[in-house]
């Protein structure tokens, strides 16, 4: 296969945008009346309107031949197929399996199903304390500790469906291998009630392990007795040695697998905390919203296809308009955890500068993702949206209906995401500033001065993702769909999306300044390292 930007759809799509810069948002819209109705598919209860992004019907259309010269669909059905498409660590990608309700691969007929009926039977054990803590009293408040996959993905679904929690459970996370952290985590947990889930495929990751032992030791500390491990924690992992060597009852083991990488793998036995908070059916609902995109973006044509579009109008802005991030703005403030999940979910797969093939790329390829709440971040980072240098595409996600309907907050919060969005397409030009500031009496040469300061340039896209409510299918569907762009614009730039041996080199020299400090050997370390070694040393 031609190298990405040898592809003749590339070529055309850098003659296209020449000819795009001629045009504007607002000259789009006047272009065509029925331009939203045009550009809004929807799937799965979720509604995509793309109408204010930088494209028309040439653009979509190049766009589409860029997909397919790249062989996309070839390349998702590969994924789905169980192919190894992790090429450096000759791996399968089979997340997707995780949530297949039809059962169509032997992992979802087999180990998946298998693995899911025992997260329900424990889940229900929990629920009616027949496990419960040495003491007998029921297990109420579930600590995940992990960190990666473990924590970002997990932490979403919690806080994104608090109002699906099952009544009399809570939850907490243990994650950074900071002695704050773990201290804060533990802060007002009753022995006696507390379920310890340690989710680690190795049982050996830095901060999971360290995280584990000092929440055993708090544990012992109490009272509890080493027999009483057992009571109180459970553990998701492969290492089963590792594992019961730590306390844990061999039958209080959940499995995992190579081909389900962290980021991807809250649809595992890795969500046994969340399915004890919210319930097994709630859980299955999410896993259910999943497998429906999953279908979705496997058999729609590019054109309604909400992953597909997603990522082909990335791959616009990242390769053609030099946009360097891309920002999620969630209105509602149980999805605030979104944008730290997506950050994981494309930057640690997209962040590569190498194809499969081992070759150095020459064009961009992940984007920085970045975002937050609505409406805090109007407050914040979205003057640099609307008048700062950088073209930064941005993903309005905001819930039709509210979980709680307090006054008019909510008609209130809508109003402000479409405005947003309707500002950083529309701007405001010198001559309507002008008028503005005239209009209210200002001098002529405070006008002159002052009206530069208020232009907005506008011609900034965006996308309005749209649902009635946050439910758990809803959940599940938007996670796998941002899931499935990133696998899209991989797919086109020709990397692999489902490795990340960028992670790993920081972890072994971070055990070598480790070893330094606690010897003083400082002799191979370049200057920085050393003089920040010996400051640790003496303080």
């Amino acid at each position: 296969m031609s190298k990405f930007t040898q592809l003749s759809a590339f070529t055309k799509l850098q003659a296209h945008k020449t000819q795009m810069d001629q045009t504007n948002l607002i000259g789009l819209f006047a272009d065509d009346a029925d331009r939203a109705n045009k550009m809004t598919v929807s799937a799965c209860d979720i509604e995509l309107d793309y109408s204010k992004n930088l494209v028309n019907e040439e653009t979509l259309s190049l766009l589409v031949e860029l997909a397919e010269q790249s062989n996309l669909q070839g390349q998702i059905d590969k994924m789905f197929g169980g192919e190894v498409i992790n090429g450096s660590e000759k791996r399968s990608v089979l997340h997707t399996a995780l949530r297949d309700f039809d059962k169509t691969t032997p992992e979802a007929k087999g180990v998946v199903a298998d693995s899911l009926a025992k997260v329900e039977s424990f889940v229900n054990s929990v629920h009616n304390a027949e496990f419960a803590g040495y003491t007998g009293k029921k297990l109420t408040t579930i600590v995940n500790i992990g960190i990666g996959g473990s924590y970002l993905g997990p932490k979403l679904i919690s806080d994104a469906l608090k109002p699906y929690w099952k009544e009399g459970f809570d939850i907490q996370y243990i994650a950074n291998v900071d002695g704050t952290a773990v201290t804060e985590g533990m802060k007002g947990l009753d022995p006696e009630t507390t379920l310890f889930v340690i989710c680690s495929k190795s049982f050996g990751t830095l901060e999971t392990l360290k995280n584990s032992e000092a929440a055993r030791e708090w544990f012992l500390s109490t009272g509890a007795k080493q027999s009483d491990v057992k009571n109180h924690f459970v553990a998701v992992t492969t290492n089963q040695k590792a594992a019961v060597d730590f306390g844990i009852d061999a039958e209080n083991l959940f499995p995992l697998w190579d081909w389900v990488g962290g980021r991807y793998s809250l649809w595992s036995t890795i969500g046994l905390p969340q399915a004890i908070l919210l319930g097994m059916d709630t859980f299955k609902e999410v896993l259910k919203g999943a497998f429906d995109m999953d279908l979705h973006f496997k058999n729609t044509p590019i054109k309604e296809n909400l992953p597909a579009l997603l990522g082909l109008t990335g791959i616009w802005y990242n390769n053609f308009y030099d946009a360097q991030s891309q920002a999620i703005l969630v209105y509602d403030d149980y999805l605030q955890e979104l944008p730290n999940h997506l950050q994981q979910v494309d930057m640690e797969s997209n962040g590569k500068s190498v194809t499969q093939d081992g070759d150095i790329v020459d064009y961009n390829t992940g984007p920085i993702i970045w975002g937050g709440a609505g409406t805090n971040g109007q407050h914040a980072y979205h003057q640099l949206l609307h008048q700062g240098t950088r073209l930064v595409p941005s993903d309005f996600i905001v819930p039709l209906k509210s979980h709680n309907p307090v006054a008019d907050h909510h008609p209130w919060l809508y109003a402000n995401a479409v405005g947003q969005a309707q500002a950083m397409l529309e701007g405001k030009n010198l001559e309507q500033v002008t008028a503005e500031l005239v209009s209210k009496g200002m001098s002529e040469e405070d006008v002159a001065f002052i009206a530069p300061h208020k232009v907005h340039a506008g011609n900034r896209p965006s996308n309005m993702i749209t649902f009635e409510q946050l439910t758990p299918k809803v959940l599940g569907s938007l996670i796998a769909m941002y899931e499935h762009k990133v696998m899209v614009q991989g797919a086109i730039w020709q990397i692999n999306s489902f490795d990340q041996w960028g992670v790993e080199l920081g972890k072994v020299l971070g055990v070598a300044v480790f070893d330094a400090l606690q010897t003083g050997n400082v002799a191979k370390m370049d200057s920085s390292t050393a003089n920040l070694v010996n400051k640790f040393r003496d303080a």
